[in-house]
């Protein structure tokens, strides 16, 4: 039985760690290409997010719709993936995680997954995804 267990949890943890990487975010409305967002895991074993480049506007663009400490910090190098565990295959934000939107300075509930070779981020309101938006990101070559 231990043994099924273990041979059924090593795809999904293969799969947390293809999530691991540069990503290029691209606008669920226009299609265009944004930035590019560095998924990794930290030393407290929970994962994060950072936008490690702009593919558009300016690069000392600032976060002027965030507030808190991330009130007018330079978007590049912005933590926008916080706390994120494993489940199930998938990134969750859980309880403590969020997803920041740079645009609009706001926090989100999301979840992480991989779908025929491009990374699926799915922020919403609530914790079950219902009320929300998802993205379509590549991976960086």
């Amino acid at each position: 039985m231990l043994v099924l267990a273990l041979a059924s949890a090593m795809p999904m943890a293969a799969q947390v760690q293809q999530i691991v990487g540069e990503w290029i975010t691209v606008d669920d409305k226009t299609g265009e290409q944004l930035s590019v967002v560095k998924i990794f895991k930290a030393t407290d074993g929970l994962y994060y997010g950072k936008i490690v480049e702009l593919l558009v506007g300016n690069q000392d663009e600032k976060c002027v719709a965030c507030t808190g400490a991330d009130k007018d910090k330079p978007v590049v190098g912005l933590i926008i993936i916080r706390g994120f565990q494993e489940k199930d295959g998938k990134l969750v934000s859980g309880d403590k995680g969020r997803v920041l939107d740079p645009e609009n300075g706001k926090f989100y509930y999301g979840k992480i997954w991989l779908e025929d070779g491009k990374l699926i981020l799915r922020g919403s309101l609530d914790k079950k995804g219902i009320l929300g938006r998802s993205q379509t990101w590549i991976r960086k070559k």
